[in-house]
């Protein structure tokens, strides 16, 4: 199995706008689908109710690592954590990476996700699946909004 996810996206919008997107809480919910409850801050960690269909009874967290106005935006976090019965927090969490580069069309938006290999083998390939397809619904949800 594979320890990293990476996807790209080419973005018809500039940079200043994609970047918006990922890094003012309010507009990074509505297209992540999560209510955040406070700004971004490095070093923090940033918390919100999931409001995807089927997963609201999910608190989403995530320790913001990163932010590098309109380059890098990264946080880590449990992936695929969404048993409210296991305790995450032992667990090492991977890296979520969002670089940004200007394009002869707008921004290339890159998503790396990494440290697959340090997750429990029980969960590990689960983890691995379901963020793979949802990094891919993910870079659909950031193209509507900010086309």
């Amino acid at each position: 199995m594979n320890d990293c996810i990476e996807k790209s996206i080419e973005l018809k919008a500039p940079v200043s706008r994609v970047w918006r997107a990922l890094t003012d809480y309010r507009e990074f919910g509505e297209w992540f689908r999560v209510k955040l409850d406070a700004p971004f801050e490095p070093g923090k960690v940033a918390r919100g109710q999931i409001t995807y269909p089927g997963y609201e009874h999910v608190v989403w967290r995530a320790t913001i690592k990163a932010i590098e106005p309109e380059h890098l935006f990264s946080f880590t976090w449990h992936p695929y954590a969404v048993d409210a019965s296991v305790d995450y927090e032992a667990e090492t969490p991977t890296l979520v990476e969002f670089r940004l580069e200007p394009s002869t069309t707008g921004t290339l938006l890159r998503i790396t996700e990494t440290g697959f290999d340090k997750i429990p083998c029980g969960r590990r390939a689960e983890a691995f699946r379901m963020n793979e397809g949802g990094w891919t619904a993910q870079l659909e949800n950031i193209r509507n909004h900010v086309a």
